[in-house]
């Protein structure tokens, strides 16, 4: 995030220093002030912390640094996520981060009612839609395959959510795409390459292509939800 370079100057502190404030290395503050940085959640918390602003507030002011102005319209809240307005159109979004470690609790909340998830992450959306955001926490390295589509180990995604039930009509514009499956035993990251109908079942598909990762179908009723892949970090 360019912003931790911007309030560190401002407090006119080293990336050493910084470093040693929030226990990481030289080398990972470096990481962490790079565009689209992939930052765990503990440590940008610490981060904000120690710069007196909230998570959501260092969002705002890295998009605002990056040309996304802050109209000043107030912040508002749909279907679990916040959204702010920016100039032409665009949002920033702070929405429910799902990190591999609660990948279980969050199936489980799926049933449950009041059960809270206490992270976010933010991404700017270009449109807002009436279906759920969702941010996943990726494990694995299976969708890497070094290329741009590559979504490594430890990404976030940005996720909008999609009836499952619309993977079964046929539509070729769904397909070749990345997508988060929340099943019951697993949360998974694959880019969908079409739907057998005659077992009901999704065909998934790695880009990685180490034998280790191998294709496979999955049956539509092993799917508790689909999340279209928007957005990326890494």
């Amino acid at each position: 995030m360019y912003i931790i370079k911007q309030l560190r100057r401002k407090k006119n502190i080293s990336q050493s220093e910084l470093g040693k404030e929030i226990g990481v290395s030289l080398r990972t503050i470096q990481l962490y002030e790079r565009k689209d940085a992939n930052i765990p959640i503990k440590n940008l918390t610490k981060i904000a912390e120690y710069f007196g602003l909230t998570i959501a507030e260092l969002y705002m002011h890295e998009v605002n640094d990056m040309g996304e102005a802050y109209t000043k319209k107030q912040p508002f809240t749909k279907q679990g996520s916040v959204f702010y307005p920016l100039d032409y159109g665009k949002y920033l979004v702070m929405a429910p981060l799902v990190l591999v470690e609660w990948q279980k609790k969050y199936v489980k909340s799926l049933s449950k009612e009041g059960m809270q998830n206490p992270f976010q992450a933010g991404f700017v959306i270009d449109f807002l839609a009436d279906e759920p955001h969702r941010v996943f926490e990726i494990s694995g390295d299976s969708m890497n395959d070094g290329s741009l589509d590559a979504i490594p180990n430890k990404a976030f995604v940005l996720g909008l959510e999609m009836k499952k039930e619309s993977l079964g009509r046929g539509n070729e514009t769904f397909w070749n795409q990345p997508y988060i499956l929340v099943c019951f035993d697993r949360i998974i990251c694959k880019q969908l390459t079409g739907f057998n109908k005659q077992s009901k079942s999704i065909q998934c598909h790695n880009l990685n292509t180490s034998p280790e990762y191998q294709d496979f179908e999955l049956s539509l009723d092993e799917v508790l939800q689909v999340f279209k892949v928007v957005k990326k970090q890494l």
